[in-house]
């Protein structure tokens, strides 16, 4: 990464830019690795361990529906944490919400099963998702913002990939580590195998930490401070200045979000139940196209630095509406090789295309003294009409279609075309000037950056 561009609208130091993109992926990285884990957890071991008196696929539509629980949260965390992130500065909101996510995610590690409380198993189950998905609601925008908020004008996509780079990397981690632990016989994973990845949440959020109380504040954001600029409901100002950017980002988060838990989490549980794969195999063409994915975010995130945003995310949009059905064919052959390329066509192509130049598209959108509240509770109402409910959707689908994935596929071409006809009647963003009160002007203000580190 270089220095800044002639056309920058922050100045940003050559040393600095390093410690900005870790800062700004490693909560992302711990909040995805702890939703990514538990999805997995939920496709594998929680019907039996929270929700044994149930039909295995009974209690696998219980374990996704607590899955969804999660993201109800979300929104009030976003609205209360992008409040005080646009009020107060971003630096402290990041340090928050990494812990909230952080610790309710060790807690579920030590959470005694239904044979052993009974009933209170799945009631603390539920009540540790909601406080990580209260966290969650504005830990990933955050994150985003404070890496946008420090790059050149050029770059932006380059640096908002961190972030989802970060997202990619956490759930690589959770499925790494779960599929290493399915190497253990059945009894020692049901028994305990399954606590050891949320155990291992407190590496990340030690790292994290270390990272993110050395940071100062974004220059964007003193900007906004020192000239007195700081409003009092930054919510209320984003979506009435703003209401086609808050439109749009719902809009463009039913493809990415739905189909980023769709693809690897439900998709898990339907390679095993429906196909009849091991989970070891399963894991494994998970874990690929995680890779697939975390290779892709920033080849699209700097296309669309060249190219503009909307014909990225939008050109990755229509191709998840045209994948939709070849993906089930593809699955449908068994063959493992195959059942690998389509999850990773899937993910490196579809959600990466999506996610990438996400960040940066969304975080432009709003101005300075509103970002936070505007981009976090936006995309957090768009988890909850997607990402939330789409492993229990598609559960169910295929229950009503008798085991057959067309409604699901069905399914995936209308989220994905709602995401496409949001982006392309969303305006161009990768030109405009990031530091300007209106999120549309385009002639760039340059905005000298403090030292980062305290």
């Amino acid at each position: 990464m270089g220095a800044a561009a002639a056309n920058a609208g922050v100045q940003v130091p050559r040393g600095q830019l390093l410690r900005v993109g870790f800062a700004s992926a490693a909560g992302s990285c711990l909040e995805w690795y702890d939703f990514f884990l538990y999805g997995n957890a939920a496709a594998l071991v929680f019907a039996k361990l929270f929700f044994p008196k149930f039909d295995p696929v009974v209690g696998t539509l219980l374990a996704f529906a607590t899955f969804g629980v999660g993201f109800f949260a979300r929104p009030f965390g976003g609205l209360v944490f992008g409040h005080f992130g646009d009020r107060m500065g971003r630096r402290t909101v990041l340090v928050i919400t990494l812990l909230l996510v952080g610790g309710g995610t060790f807690l579920i590690g030590v959470l005694p099963t239904y044979a052993t409380i009974g009933l209170a198993a799945p009631a603390l189950l539920v009540f540790l998702r909601l406080v990580q998905g209260f966290g969650a609601g504005a830990e990933y925008s955050g994150a985003v913002i404070y890496a946008v908020e420090h790059a050149p004008a050029g770059r932006r996509g380059w640096f908002g990939s961190w972030s989802p780079m970060g997202v990619a990397a956490g759930q690589l981690i959770a499925a790494g580590i779960l599929a290493l632990l399915a190497m253990l016989r059945s009894e020692q994973f049901l028994a305990w195998g399954w606590r050891i990845p949320f155990l291992l949440s407190l590496v990340l959020v030690a790292i994290g930490l270390w990272i993110r109380l050395r940071l100062m504040e974004t220059p964007v954001f003193e900007a906004v401070r020192e000239r007195r600029a700081v409003l009092k409901t930054p919510i209320r100002a984003a979506i009435a200045q703003h209401p086609k950017s808050f439109l749009v980002v719902l809009g463009a988060r039913m493809a990415e979000n739905g189909l980023g838990y769709l693809f690897p989490t439900w998709g898990l549980s339907y390679l095993t139940l429906q196909l009849g794969f091991s989970k070891a195999i399963a894991l494994d063409a998970v874990t690929i196209a995680t890779v697939a994915e975390l290779v892709m975010v920033p080849v699209w995130s700097v296309l669309s630095d060249r190219v503009g945003r909307r014909a990225v995310y939008g050109g990755a949009a229509a191709f998840c509406v045209a994948f939709a059905f070849p993906f089930f064919l593809l699955l449908g052959t068994k063959s493992t090789p195959v059942v690998v390329f389509a999850m990773a066509v899937a993910l490196g192509i579809g959600v990466a295309g999506m996610f990438g130049p996400q960040a940066a598209f969304f975080a432009e959108l709003f101005g300075p003294q509103s970002r936070y509240s505007g981009f976090a509770f936006a995309r957090e109402l768009g988890s909850i009409i997607s990402g939330g409910p789409a492993p229990t959707l598609a559960s169910l689908l295929v229950l009503w279609f008798a085991g057959a994935p067309w409604g699901v596929a069905c399914y995936i071409v209308v989220l994905a075309g709602i995401t496409t006809a949001a982006v392309f009647w969303a305006p161009e963003t990768y030109k405009v000037d990031i530091t300007a009160e209106s999120p549309y002007q385009t002639s760039p203000q340059r905005v000298a950056v403090r030292p980062i580190v305290s």
